[in-house]
């Protein structure tokens, strides 16, 4: 029986790392299927590591050292990337961004072993500590054990988050949104069956009675079936929304409602100057202007040629060569003038004014100097 449960485990991380990077470079809903691809990766790669100890990979007393100094069970991201996946896939102007980023902080739960070996090893290497890894090897133990516990309440959060964000969002993408119900579903389920395993395993006099009696079967014949079923139905949906988003975009919008919704847009950012926002999202002007976010989406890109980011980029380096070019702006820096027209960053200021222009700014201000009394940047505005 174990036998076979250890092979239900290894084609399970087999399939999951196949199909993890069929989604990681689909050119199917890049965003989502990246997303998707890391957090079955990364249950991949527990489920592998389990699998290796099984058939005594980490007997060998290279291997052994060797995995106990690089993190081979990963599950503080996970939370993080089921929340932005579901995001991702309902939003497609979601990006990653610098708050996105600092919620896979919380990683270094999963590098607390590691750092302990690597500690030893540097402290033994050194002389500052004895060679003798048995208090090292106790403590890694215990800490495997404990940190279970931040992990089952990371993901618990982040699951908690993801239906509370689909319960508030049903109006959106119907065609997809059953599947990210399901996923959310299943990963509140899984959460239960863990902490039916976890409630023991943490409590010192019933810890060893649980490995040696269920091991971690109860836990990762779950797993594996959930890496089955994501990758599989994963892949699919991301086809189907491929095929949907193609027939949506063979139906034209009738001219009247193009024309309505472009002046809407541009009286949003040369008016009211949503632009200004660092924060600025599809979402957010389409609550402002009362269109559908993919009607923005497809007016700015039939139309227009251009995707939302761009369009909101290009008020802001119209605003910023103004800025640049006025009397005062010797007393002032480029990040500051770029946060000021909107930018949330200095790198993506850069990146975004060099794309546009053709230059850097202080290439610009070099080759316009002197001649800002005729520059008009309204010009720049309507012209877009």
């Amino acid at each position: 029986m174990e036998r076979f449960l250890q092979t239900i485990i290894l084609l399970g991380a087999m399939q999951g790392f196949i199909v993890s990077c069929l989604l990681f470079f689909s050119r199917r809903l890049r965003m989502p299927n990246r997303l998707l691809a890391l957090l079955i990766f990364l249950l991949t790669l527990a489920s592998f590591c389990l699998y290796g100890s099984y058939i005594g990979w980490f007997d060998s007393k290279w291997l052994n050292f060797l995995s106990n100094l690089i993190p081979l069970i990963v599950v503080m991201p996970v939370g993080p990337l089921l929340y932005f996946y579901v995001r991702s896939f309902l939003e497609p102007e979601f990006k990653i961004g610098r708050k996105e980023w600092m919620q896979f902080l919380p990683v270094i739960v999963d590098l607390g072993s590691p750092l302990m070996a690597w500690l030893f090893v540097a402290g033994v290497w050194t002389g500052l500590l004895k060679n003798d890894p048995r208090p090292w090897g106790i403590a890694i133990d215990t800490y495997n054990v404990y940190s279970d516990i931040p992990r089952w309440i990371s993901l618990a959060f982040y699951t908690v988050l993801t239906l509370r964000y689909l319960a508030a969002g049903k109006q959106k993408n119907p065609a997809g949104f059953r599947w990210l119900q399901q996923v959310a579903t299943v990963f509140g389920v899984f959460l239960c069956i863990w902490f039916v395993y976890l409630v023991p395993y943490v409590i010192p006099r019933y810890t060893g009675w649980m490995l040696d009696n269920l091991d971690w079967y109860p836990l990762y014949i779950p797993i594996t079936l959930l890496i089955y079923w994501l990758g599989i139905k994963g892949y699919l949906v991301s086809w189907q929304q491929q095929v949907t988003e193609k027939k949506q975009d063979a139906a034209l919008l009738p001219e009247p409602v193009v024309d309505a919704a472009i002046g809407l847009l541009k009286n949003t950012m040369e008016q009211d100057r949503l632009f200004l926002n660092t924060e600025l999202t599809l979402q957010m002007v389409a609550r402002h202007t009362g269109l559908a976010a993919k009607t923005i989406s497809a007016v700015l890109n039939q139309h227009l040629q251009i995707n939302f980011n761009e369009f909101v980029n290009r008020y802001r380096v119209a605003l910023f060569k103004e800025k640049l070019l006025a009397d005062d702006a010797a007393q002032l820096t480029f990040a500051g003038m770029a946060y000021d027209c909107g930018f949330n960053s200095p790198a993506t200021f850069q990146r975004v004014f060099k794309q546009t222009t053709g230059m850097s700014p202080s290439e610009f201000r070099k080759n316009n100097t002197g001649s800002h009394a005729a520059y008009n940047s309204n010009r720049d505005l309507s012209s877009i």
